[in-house]
């Protein structure tokens, strides 16, 4: 059985390594970017990137999409978007004289809500269900969603005018969040390079059989007790931080595992090692705080958090190979 899942493993780091590649030939920036996407869509979780405009979120997604061959939809968050407009609703077919349901934009394997917090609480609150239990409700009646599923919003954290913040409920429900800044200047001279003339498409590297596959061995990944306690021991210690006014949740603990899960299929090995939970805390944990009022206008104060949970909170021995 061992060495069944190490040739998964094998199997997947090659078919995620195809996927980066393809992705890169479109998108031009940090390639921590596109791990941490990696790591969301292996561990069946949801993105929030945030940047200011420009700088490729949009081209990111898109690209990413493509490159698994899975159905795509994008929704334009605006202040008078209605929930209707990302669920669907029925509407009357006027020569059966019967309602038929009109999907929404919401019925898609990856769903791009656009600049998210344009929209106000009320649309917003139209994808948790969504995101959560991966269904909608419309008119009492349920219906599930296609799998995979995985939304990847954006918003600008800069330009607040007109926008409505993400409820804390909401905020919970994304596994990682991703800022992307501007391109070092190198990166800067080869995007133009490469987007002179007729952009770059990416083309279909991965099934949705495949991805299934990927994601059913991230699940299999094996986890030490001890790591389990490294894990509520880093949120626990965000939870009783003097800065911070409402830690990390449970949610976020399961997240934390879950991409650290993740992380190790990324890395090639079928065990979860400390590095591996380490390397994606700050993603997953540090925008789920809330601050108290005196630090909550320092962009850094989450990040700050985290580097002290880290720095503090131990774990008893190095993982073992099973």
């Amino acid at each position: 059985m061992q060495a069944a899942i190490v040739d998964e493993i094998t199997a997947a780091k090659e078919r995620l390594n195809a996927l980066r590649t393809e992705v890169t030939r479109v998108y031009i920036g940090n390639p921590r970017t596109i791990d941490l996407m990696l790591t969301a869509l292996l561990a069946q979780g949801h993105v929030l990137l945030e940047g200011v405009p420009g700088v490729a979120k949009t081209t990111l997604v898109k690209a990413f999409a493509a490159s698994l061959g899975a159905s795509v939809r994008r929704i334009q968050f605006t202040p008078d978007l209605l929930p209707a407009d990302i669920t669907g609703t029925y509407v009357l077919s006027p020569r059966e004289g019967t309602f038929t349901l009109r999907p929404g934009p919401i019925f898609a394997n990856i769903v791009l809500a656009d600049e998210i917090n344009r929209a106000p609480a009320k649309t917003q609150s139209a994808l948790l269900e969504a995101m959560q239990e991966r269904q909608v409700t419309i008119e009492g009646d349920r219906f599930e969603l296609p799998a995979p599923f995985m939304v990847l919003a954006t918003q600008n954290p800069i330009d607040l005018e007109g926008t409505y913040p993400l409820p804390e409920a909401q905020i919970d429900r994304f596994l990682v969040r991703v800022p992307l800044t501007y391109p070092l200047a190198k990166d800067e001279v080869l995007m133009l390079r490469t987007h002179n003339g007729e952009p770059p498409k990416a083309e279909v590297t991965l099934s949705l059989q495949d991805l299934h596959m990927m994601q059913g061995v991230a699940r299999r990944i094996h986890v030490e007790d001890d790591l389990y306690e490294y894990a509520v021991g880093l949120t626990s210690y965000t939870r009783t931080h003097a800065r911070v006014m409402l830690g990390a949740s449970p949610r976020a603990t399961l997240g934390l595992v879950q991409a650290a899960k993740a992380a190790a299929v990324i890395g090639g090995r079928p065990f979860v090692t400390p590095d591996d939970v380490r390397g994606v805390a700050h993603s997953v944990l540090a925008h789920r705080l809330v601050m108290v009022p005196e630090a909550e206008g320092d962009p850094k104060a989450r990040e700050a958090v985290i580097d002290d949970a880290l720095h503090r909170v131990g774990y008893r021995r190095q993982v073992r190979a099973v």
